[in-house]
């Protein structure tokens, strides 16, 4: 396998990496620019950009920049003089940081979810769409997802959850969204919102409340879900309810 498929393999698995390309070199070195290497988080790799010192130190900035806010960094090294090795040369190697991608999990396969779910793929989230009826959930609905035909509840109580996870609960039941939002809430998670209006908001706060749901748990929850734009019909609900996903996605900014 050449190293671009297996770097379409990694991003299809959602796995997150740093691909290192020397851009410049001057003098006597290992690699020559275009010479590609890939880090993954365990240190493993693929392709090579020289091996010897300068790869080792490729290999720990390229891990260092994994857990970095920032997306790229540049290496400029002298082989001789500042890694010890006999080449002589110099080479400038440019890293770069592929995320796994954001996992949004829709609970519900109505309207509003399949307009929600195709505009989220479309940006860039991996989604999966969690439904107990069997003509709602279907592949032919959610092109590009995962489609699980599965008590919504059931699932959200199954999943761990992690700070990549956003999770809308769209349902087509109220008891069954305030099941799903039970079951998630103190899970980890990015961003966890229920469709509605303001009055559904207040009836789920005041029962989970009631039921022994801390503040600070409730204060997390996106209720109504979406930027108030004024949406009405399916396909601006699902603008409004990206454009907050995507705001969460981009920004460390807290919620309102």
């Amino acid at each position: 396998m050449d190293l671009y498929a297996e770097i379409a393999a990694l991003v299809a698995e959602g796995r997150p990496f740093v691909l290192a390309t020397v851009i410049e070199s001057a003098g006597s070195t290992p690699q020559k620019p275009g010479s590609k290497m890939v880090v993954l988080g365990d240190g493993s790799l693929r392709g090579t950009v020289g091996g010897g010192a300068i790869e080792q130190q490729i290999i720990e900035a390229a891990l260092a920049l994994l857990g970095a806010p920032e997306q790229t960094r540049v290496i400029e090294t002298h082989l001789t003089h500042e890694l010890g090795m006999c080449c002589g040369g110099r080479m400038k190697v440019f890293l770069e940081k592929h995320g796994a991608p954001a996992r949004l999990t829709v609970f519900g396969a109505g309207h509003v979810a399949k307009a929600l779910a195709a505009l989220a793929h479309r940006v860039g989230f991996r989604v999966t769409v969690v439904d107990g009826r069997a003509e709602w959930a279907t592949a032919e609905r959610f092109p590009g997802c995962e489609v699980l035909l599965k008590d919504p509840a059931d699932h959200a109580r199954a999943l761990e959850g992690t700070a990549q996870d956003y999770f809308c609960v769209t349902t087509h039941d109220h008891p069954l969204d305030q099941a799903v939002v039970e079951a998630l809430l103190n899970k980890p998670s990015a961003y966890l919102g229920v469709i509605g209006s303001r009055r559904k908001a207040e009836r789920f706060r005041m029962r989970l409340k009631a039921a022994g749901a801390e503040e600070a748990a409730l204060d997390r929850v996106h209720s109504p879900m979406g930027l108030p734009i004024g949406a009405l019909t399916p396909e601006e609900i699902a603008v409004s309810i990206v454009a907050e996903l995507v705001q969460v996605r981009r920004s460390s900014i807290p919620r309102r």
